[in-house]
């Protein structure tokens, strides 16, 4: 009864780990760059005595979608989206070097450079600074040229590029920020064949249909293990009646 008990409770947990991966995912729907995370379930021996044919299942992070959500245009001039593979370089809460896909650029009050999380957009010398202009340009390459206040249109300013990557995805992991970084610490180095589309934002790549769909079935999934467990319980009662009266 006792590894009833065990199946049955291992299962309801590794079903709310799915759960919350799931729900993480279904909550960045609308998140501009949002990676989704992939899980998987796992059959796993019972070690000890018994059958060998007892499992129990094990929930698996396999990582994230690799797939590039969908380009919207905006209009706008500060908004970008990496077009094909490769990341854009910020900076994280700590002062290092990180990757996104998210291209909602800003310009805060003290004039840098930062997306719409906040991170400082890096360039190739680290965060850029944004003199006062009248309009601002994002080239494909990620080189931003400003029109000084004051002067013609005609007179455009190179300021910066910003740095883009291309690691590959094995290379990659993702933090709890929500940043992606080098699994061995390093830094990416600058690649010129990354390409952005200008007034354009990638949209999540969550499909959203199908994450409600698998909310339904890990909630209808966590009810049968909650119904073992009580069946196991009620067993467990019949069991311990039936030895009082013998």
């Amino acid at each position: 009864m006792d590894k009833m008990l065990y199946v049955a409770m291992s299962g309801a947990r590794e079903t709310l780990r799915a759960q919350t991966a799931n729900s993480h995912n279904l909550a960045n729907a609308s998140t501009t760059g949002f990676r989704s995370d992939l899980t998987a379930f796992m059959s796993r021996a019972v070690a000890g005595p018994g059958f060998e044919s007892r499992v129990y299942a094990s929930t698996t992070t396999l990582g994230w979608d690799q797939s590039a959500g969908a380009l919207s245009s905006t209009g706008r001039d500060l908004d970008v989206a990496v077009n094909g593979q490769g990341w854009i370089a910020v900076q994280d809460a700590n002062g290092n070097e990180a990757y996104t896909r998210a291209g909602d650029l800003k310009v805060d009050v003290n004039g840098q450079l930062r997306n719409g999380a906040g991170r400082a957009v890096l360039g190739e010398g680290g965060p850029i600074s944004m003199p006062q202009g009248t309009a601002t340009l994002v080239a494909g390459d990620g080189s931003i040229s400003v029109v000084p206040v004051g002067q013609a249109a005609s007179s455009v300013s190179t300021v910066a590029r910003i740095k883009l990557v291309n690691p590959d995805a094995a290379q990659l992991e993702r933090g709890e920020d929500g940043l992606f970084r080098m699994r061995d610490g390093s830094v990416a180095p600058a690649d010129a064949s990354v390409r952005l589309a200008s007034g354009a934002l990638e949209s999540s790549n969550v499909n959203g249909a199908s994450a409600l769909v698998n909310m339904i079935e890990l909630s209808r999934r966590f009810e049968l293990q909650i119904k073992s467990i009580r069946t196991a319980e009620e067993n467990a009662r019949s069991s311990e009646t039936l030895l009082r009266m013998g």
